[in-house]
């Protein structure tokens, strides 16, 4: 069994494009790590509005002057190449060069990530630094891309739950030559995925998808829709091992128990981690669990800097989309925090449910064996009251835990110890227990 950081040095440099050998390479190593269904989905599938597009391979690219002197070669990065460029060879004046050649937007000592997945065009990417070197007439440009049928593949692990419905977590496999964006996220998937098998049978089912970006996830969908009525909250794991907070992205139906529970455990285990709402921290393939038809509520874990002055972020980091995106800028501490909140959020999930209490009025506390004494730990005591006035049947764990403010995991603490005493038991749906909601109790 290979670390977080063993998985990423070794799959990080391929050449991990939405359709490829390399791509289907690093796919097939992950399913090594844990048992996992891979699906897949032929070149020209209709999927809801969206084709599956071809295999994509780039044999060569370089860009040399007309005396032979190469000064870019896909051989050295695989990012030198527009990915899914389209074919090319000939020589070209230099204004014709600079319409094709691609920098980064603000770092320029790296390599840009550029993609023309479904935009039929050919180029190639550079640093500001040798672009600014190119003061020659006229160059030579071969790229040698072959477009062809071939499958796009999904990768699913699934952890049996004593129920059918599902809490899904997605990652994207895709990008060629970069780690933090996403094959962090997919490593942090597979560790915790790792850590569910292994543990006790859980309440919900988990599914684990590991994907191309977007294509991959209405794929999937498009092919399994009737899994979706039974797809009860998700979260998509992005950009994992770099050194910013944890950031927890709402999804589009903010008050969903998925919301609750995921934003209320993440207080009990990175109280450092900031949330925001849906769309305002970084956009990736939550947005098609959200979409119409579908209305999974989805969130996402991320470290992204919280921005001060904007409340949309440009670049999630600073090496985002390029060359810099290497093993040097992510750690396995990160990536253990990251899981470790992946499971917290998990277990908050599988354990929300209504509270139901078998008790009327206050507790005898004392009597029951559950008094904490306000002299020793005041907020306890403060909690444990405020907690016990909240068990009436028509909240949850996590909406107990939002409307105090407190983690999801302070509740769940006092709330055990209540089921231990038969004080309360939990139930998936709402059953109110004041009388005056009853038949015959004189609702006002």
């Amino acid at each position: 069994m290979s670390t977080m950081m063993e998985l990423i040095e070794e799959l990080w440099f391929l050449a991990r494009e939405l359709v490829s050998d390399d791509y289907d390479k690093a796919l097939y190593r992950l399913a090594e790590e844990v048992p996992m269904t891979i699906h897949e989905y032929p070149t020209g599938t209709q999927v809801w509005t969206w084709k599956v597009p071809e295999k994509w391979t780039c044999h060569e690219a370089y860009l040399e002057t007309l005396d032979g002197r190469r000064i870019i070669d896909h051989a050295d990065h695989p990012l030198h190449v527009v990915s899914y460029s389209l074919p090319f060879e000939g020589v070209v004046g230099r204004d014709e060069l600079m319409e094709h050649l691609h920098i980064h937007p603000t770092e320029p000592d790296l390599i840009p990530f550029v993609f023309k997945y479904y935009q039929r065009d050919w180029g190639l990417c550079t640093t500001q630094q040798v672009r600014d070197l190119l003061d020659e007439d006229e160059y030579r440009v071969v790229i040698h891309t072959t477009f062809e049928p071939g499958t796009l593949k999904v990768g699913e692990v699934v952890v049996p739950g004593e129920v059918e419905e599902s809490f899904v977590m997605a990652a994207h496999l895709c990008h060629p030559a970069m780690v933090n964006d996403d094959l962090a996220g997919v490593v942090v998937g597979v560790d915790a995925f790792r850590a569910l098998l292994a543990g006790p049978k859980p309440h919900y089912t988990y599914r684990l998808l590991v994907l191309p970006e977007t294509i991959g996830s209405v794929s999937y969908l498009s092919h399994n829709e009737d899994l979706i009525p039974k797809m009860v909250g998700g979260l998509f794991l992005e950009m994992l091992g770099n050194d910013s907070v944890l950031a927890l992205q709402q999804s589009f139906q903010p008050e969903s128990q998925s919301d609750k529970a995921l934003v209320t455990a993440l207080r009990g285990v990175s109280p450092e981690a900031y949330v925001g709402p849906y769309r305002s921290i970084i956009n990736n393939d939550e947005r098609q669990f959200n979409a119409p038809g579908v209305r999974v509520p989805m969130l996402s874990l991320s470290r992204v800097a919280k921005s001060e002055e904007n409340e949309t972020v440009v670049l999630p980091y600073p090496q985002y989309h390029s060359s810099g995106d290497t093993p040097a800028i992510v750690s396995q501490e990160r990536l253990e925090a990251a899981r470790d909140a992946v499971l917290a959020m998990a277990a908050a999930f599988d354990r929300n449910a209504f509270v139901v209490n078998h008790f009327k009025g206050e507790v005898f506390a004392s009597g029951y064996g559950i008094w904490i004494d306000y002299r020793v730990n005041p907020e306890g005591h403060r909690n444990l009251f405020r907690i016990m006035e909240r068990c009436d049947g028509t909240r949850t764990v996590a909406d107990i835990a939002l409307d105090l403010e407190i983690s999801f995991q302070a509740v769940w603490e006092i709330l055990a110890t209540f089921a231990e005493k038969g004080l309360v038991s939990f139930s998936p749906t709402p059953q109110p227990t004041d009388l005056r909601l009853k038949p015959g109790g004189g609702m006002p």
